[in-house]
């Protein structure tokens, strides 16, 4: 699950208990992703708040399966496969569509997003790629780039945040080991205009 201890729901101790019940599924489940930060219950609530406002937030205007496909692009860049899968079924349950999903998530893997996607959709994946890769690498010309392909400058903000919350995840991934195990994939807080709830279903 990780390389290094993690607390469960029944030792937590009632601190712990009270951010593991905003968390977790109807059923209890809690995702190892989060469970790796009980050691520092501080950093699980850092987390979360990110998380839900950058990903799962009202007043993001970009469309919430688009925000999913940039962490599951990002994820891939940074070959981080517990992400990837838990981000692609997010995608696939938003879509509804799962040869849409597919086709998605093939030209992603190609690198060929042109194939799919046009406009601001299409820069805003080539962004999102640019800053994972080559974060020193972007200047204010990118900005124009995205202006001109028909993004408003708080939706380059949307897709800068949540490059940079999966970049952050990833690293938490990978750098501690946190595996899916038997987890079901792809759930996530779907209450939007709720700030506060955090409840994975």
């Amino acid at each position: 699950m990780t390389w290094i201890k993690t607390i469960p729901y029944r030792e937590a101790d009632p601190k712990l208990k009270k951010i593991y019940d905003r968390v977790k599924s109807p059923d209890g489940q809690i995702d190892n992703i989060l469970l790796a930060h009980s050691l520092r219950p501080h950093t699980l609530t850092g987390h979360m708040a990110l998380y839900k406002n950058v990903l799962h937030h009202f007043h993001n205007t970009l469309p919430k399966w688009y925000l999913e496909t940039i962490g599951v692009l990002v994820s891939l860049l940074n070959k981080c496969d517990y992400c990837v899968q838990h981000h692609f079924h997010g995608l696939k349950r938003l879509l509804q569509n799962d040869a849409r999903a597919d086709e998605i998530y093939a030209v992603l893997q190609s690198g060929h997003y042109s194939k799919i996607f046009e406009g601001k959709y299409y820069a805003g994946l080539r962004y999102a790629k640019e800053l994972t890769l080559l974060p020193h690498a972007i200047d204010e010309n990118n900005m124009d780039l995205l202006r001109n392909a028909g993004l408003t400058d708080g939706q380059i903000l949307e897709i800068n945040q949540v490059t940079a919350y999966f970049n952050y995840a990833n690293r938490t991934v990978l750098g501690l080991g946190v595996s899916t195990g038997n987890e079901v994939l792809g759930l996530s807080p779907g209450d939007d205009d709720n700030e506060k709830n955090w409840v994975h279903a």
